[in-house]
């Protein structure tokens, strides 16, 4: 929707308003005028329903206004003697338009010292809960939303089961662009299953000031340009999605606009210089670790490596032995002798699991096995006697990946090997043959609502031939620590600026066993109210908080008990 589109609703919304409050505007003592002059028309409307006059912010605010409308509905009818409930039912599932039936068919009186408080304690629950609601939503919408880490795509830097608080106001809140949606959840109603929002009418982008800039090395939540999914985890036939309804990513930020990268045997070059992450970051590649003795699970585990594959040798099992274990599995096969070879996460299988089932499990000891880690765990391996050689897994150049961006055969990429690619940046203009077309192709169509055809070698944007295209808004490029095991902009390309959400900043409570249920879950007493930026190892500050909520009770104790016996 653009701005005269807008203008035009808010015209629509104002004569609505008008035709259906002029002549209550007049048996409150006003002008019917007053009625039809847009927010003074509102300022005039607290006055007449006794609210203070800041509320008429509230109206302007998206997804806030939602909230507000029914409230003035109600409070307008109840200001003219209309309180019974199903009258407030009315004014709520007639969307306001009930107020023209109180407004032309019915003989009100205005009511100008009524009682604003709730005449049953139903009413002053409804009350409390309506305005927590909204406070909720202001906070969540425009100064911090919590967020929690779903996938690995980050480990260690931040692990899966942390539960964070996303700053908004860092960057500047992007205020909404769906204006009508439910209040504090996503793109999915919890329960129900179904999309959280409608698509229209969408508002254009715009962020409100924020006190900094995305910053090479932040991490970064944003929503995933390449989301066409209506439920996140769920797969299904592709939807188009409104900006601020996509799926929230959290990666980090490792190219900004203007800079040319390149990755170069798994390592991130900046204008020709190696980046050099935060020594907060906890970077994994995947290794081959080797052993004649064999690699132990064990010790794989002891030096918290998480992300490696398991081999189990089983005889021969029923089906309720498999259904007790299928959801531990990632692979099975058959192998020599009748026996099954059941492949596994590094996890494994529980050992209660095993002993219900009465299994007769081995599991194999490989010489060679590939596994994630961080340098220091590569340290820890290569210190190990047992241990005789870590090496690092790395793509060959010009062998291309597997959904590679920009998804050309003129680009043989893959996870090791990109680039040179330019970071656009607001206002740039680059060269555009059919050679680098591949590389903009997305930003000019989908990020910035043109259209491009190709006609022999001539490429037309909205019909006209192009060789060169100026870029509207900034770009960056976002990739996960663990860098082999990260669906990020290797893999789908840039992201735009209006699709910045902000910055993590608090982990507020963390837990292993994440994704198997609540009742696993087993916290990460180190990681619980620790910050996510800063220097040197992360500092838990949870003691603290305890000491403080207990000195808090204690002193509402005392002070409670002082006051009840002067």
């Amino acid at each position: 929707m653009n701005a005269t589109q807008w203008l035009l609703f808010i015209l629509i919304v104002q004569i609505i308003h008008f035709l259906g409050t002029w002549k209550l505007y007049v048996k409150a003592g006003r002008k019917p005028w007053e009625a039809a002059v847009p927010v003074y028309n509102a300022i005039v409307l607290m006055q007449i329903i006794n609210r203070p006059k800041w509320w008429v912010v509230l109206l302007f605010i998206p997804i806030i206004n939602l909230l507000m409308f029914p409230i003035l509905w109600i409070e307008t009818i109840r200001s003219f003697g209309r309180n019974s409930l199903l009258e407030t039912w009315l004014v709520i599932l007639t969307l306001g338009f009930y107020i023209y039936y109180v407004n032309y068919a019915l003989d009100v009186n205005y009511v100008e010292n009524r009682s604003l408080h709730p005449a049953t304690a139903m009413g002053e629950w409804v009350s409390s809960i309506a305005f927590a609601v909204i406070a909720a939503t202001l906070v969540h919408t425009y100064f911090i939303q919590p967020y929690v880490i779903p996938t690995p795509s980050l480990e260690r830097t931040l692990r899966v089961g942390d539960l964070l608080f996303v700053s908004k106001f860092h960057y500047g809140a992007r205020t909404p662009m769906t204006t009508i949606a439910a209040p504090m959840v996503h793109d999915t109603l919890p329960v129900l299953g179904v999309k959280s929002y409608l698509k229209k009418p969408q508002l254009p982008y715009f962020r409100l000031p924020g006190f900094t800039k995305v910053d090479r090395n932040d991490i970064v939540v944003f929503s995933w340009p390449a989301d066409t999914v209506r439920q996140f985890f769920k797969r299904e036939k592709g939807v188009d999605k409104p900006i601020d309804k996509k799926s929230n990513y959290v990666k980090r930020c490792v190219g900004l606009p203007g800079d040319s990268l390149a990755v170069i045997d798994g390592y991130v070059h900046i204008n020709g210089k190696q980046l050099v992450l935060p020594d907060r970051a906890k970077p994994q590649y995947d290794y081959t670790i080797y052993s004649n003795k064999g690699v132990s699970s064990r010790l794989l585990q002891e030096i918290g490596v998480m992300d490696f594959q398991r081999k189990y040798i089983s005889n021969p099992i029923n089906q309720a032995q498999f259904d007790a274990i299928k959801k531990y599995l990632i692979g099975t096969e058959r192998v020599d002798g009748g026996k099954i070879a059941l492949y596994t996460k590094a996890k494994g299988i529980p050992i209660n699991v095993i002993r219900s089932q009465r299994l007769g499990l081995t599991e194999e000891t490989p010489r060679a096995r590939i596994g994630a880690l961080t340098d220091e765990m590569v340290e820890q391996l290569r210190k190990d006697a047992s241990i005789d050689s870590v090496v690092r897994d790395v793509e060959k150049k010009g062998v291309p990946g597997v959904n590679i961006f920009p998804q050309s055969p003129d680009y043989p990429w893959n996870y090791d090997q990109m680039g040179p690619i330019y970071i656009p940046a607001k206002g740039a203009t680059v060269a555009l043959n059919l050679k680098t077309l591949p590389l903009y192709k997305k930003i000019i169509r989908d990020y910035e609502g043109n259209t491009i055809g190709v006609t022999g070698n001539q490429i037309k944007i909205n019909d006209k031939v192009a060789d060169t295209y100026t870029f509207k808004q900034d770009y960056y490029w976002m990739m996960g620590d663990n860098r082999d095991h990260s669906e990020d902009s290797r893999a789908w390309g840039y992201v735009p600026e209006n699709h910045i959400v902000g910055t993590p900043i608090f982990i507020w409570l963390s837990v292993d066993n994440f994704n198997d249920g609540i009742l696993n879950w087993r916290p990460r007493w180190d990681r619980i109210f620790t910050t996510v930026n800063g220097e040197g190892e992360p500092v838990s500050y949870f003691k603290y908080f305890l000491i403080a909520l207990i000195a808090y009770f204690v002193g509402s104790w005392f002070w409670k008990k002082k006051k009840s016996n002067p």
